[in-house]
């Protein structure tokens, strides 16, 4: 009885199973399919975390906290990092800079896969002896009396595959570009081309009390031009419109100084219009001093 129950399974872990690997095998998918790497890493990351927790369901704690804190902690994070400094896009990881490098990496994968089918299919339970009898001596003792005993050699090899991607890595920091920069001729024409703004572009706004870049410049004929202010505001929606609010200032300066320079009255509607910008500029004028205050 006891031999036929290390074959089979609880329905809870068999549930917990086939619901978690159903997500794993999404996130690795989404690992090679992602178009973007920063995805791919997350979706990477994620896929860990479920093998944590088949090894946490298992019994093998150390290996679990060890999966999430060593792979999905430090290796990933590092990874992303790496991801970040280098700027790799979709369109650079699309361009072969070593002729042939792809036909070699399929076949590499292929040939691992090979290599792990052979494995599990020389796999057996004929000697199963369940969890107990497994962790008998802990947890960190097997894993370490088999790494360093019956994997010893699969061990070397996996330490000097992640030196070489720690070299390759730094190598990768500085590398050096495959492309010729382009000359300020060729740049310009294919401003021309692409029919872009050829000149530079104007600067931003300055006014008496404003000169800040979310205030948009004035064209010769009074307007303002959006392309005095960087797209990043564009897009935000943080184009300040102070044209008015400078009237209102201009027009107070002047209420203020009419009477000692000896300016004659406005005619008709004009100095109604003067007045009542004066009166609104002053009111504002005497509402931010109170605020200051």
């Amino acid at each position: 009885m006891n031999a036929l129950a290390a074959y089979q399974t609880s329905s809870g872990e068999a549930a917990q199973f086939w619901v978690l690997a159903i997500f794993a095998v999404a996130g690795a998918l989404g690992t090679v399919l992602m178009r973007r790497s920063v995805h791919s890493a997350l979706c990477l990351a994620g896929t860990m975390v479920i093998l944590a927790v088949f090894y946490l369901a298992n019994g093998a704690y150390f290996l679990g906290v060890v999966q999430i804190v060593v792979y999905t902690g430090a290796v990933m994070m590092l990874f992303l990092f790496v991801l970040m400094l280098v700027g790799i896009t979709a369109t650079d990881s699309l361009k072969e800079t070593i002729k042939g490098q792809r036909w070699w990496a399929a076949a590499c994968g292929i040939g691992f896969g090979i290599l792990l089918m052979a494995g599990i299919g020389n796999a057996g339970l004929k000697d199963f002896n369940g969890l107990a009898a497994a962790n008998k001596p802990g947890n960190v003792h097997g894993l370490a009396e088999l790494i360093f005993t019956k994997y010893v050699f699969a061990f070397e090899l996996t330490g000097a595959l992640l030196i070489t991607a720690a070299v390759a890595g730094m190598v990768l920091t500085h590398k050096e570009k495959t492309e010729k920069p382009l000359s300020q001729r060729e740049q310009a024409a294919n401003r021309v081309k692409e029919g872009t703004h050829v000149p530079p572009l104007p600067a931003p706004g300055v006014y008496a009390r404003h000169n800040a870049v979310d205030i948009a410049g004035l064209l010769p004929d009074g307007s303002t031009s959006d392309l005095t202010v960087i797209k990043t505001l564009r897009d935000r929606g943080q184009i300040r419109d102070v044209s008015q609010e400078a009237v209102n200032d201009l027009a107070a300066l002047e209420n203020r100084t009419s009477a000692y320079q000896g300016r004659t009255t406005l005619p008709g509607q004009a100095q109604q219009d003067h007045q009542r910008a004066a009166a609104e500029g002053a009111d504002k004028a005497e509402t931010e001093k109170e605020v200051t205050k």
